[in-house]
């Protein structure tokens, strides 16, 4: 799988998105938390038939390995 960092899509700008599997990636740190936006982000992403994967900055950072199997995953059913 091939990813881009801060491709633009629609009216957004995505951190990660592997095209080829329609998968959008985004690293949150704690600004993001029960943010209203980012669900109309993500919303108008599965409008346009794209999974919309969240994980936090720390998340990425302590638990790679359990973050890279969860998109391993998500991209064998996509």
């Amino acid at each position: 799988m091939k990813f881009r960092r801060q491709h633009p899509i629609g009216p957004y700008i995505v951190d990660f998105i592997c095209i080829e599997r329609r998968i959008v990636i985004e690293a949150d740190g704690g600004q993001h938390q029960d943010c209203i936006e980012d669900r109309q982000r993500d919303e108008w992403f599965a409008s346009q038939g794209l999974t919309v994967l969240r994980f936090w900055d720390n998340e990425i950072l302590q638990e790679t390995e359990a973050v890279l199997q969860q998109i391993a995953q998500i991209a064998q059913t996509s």
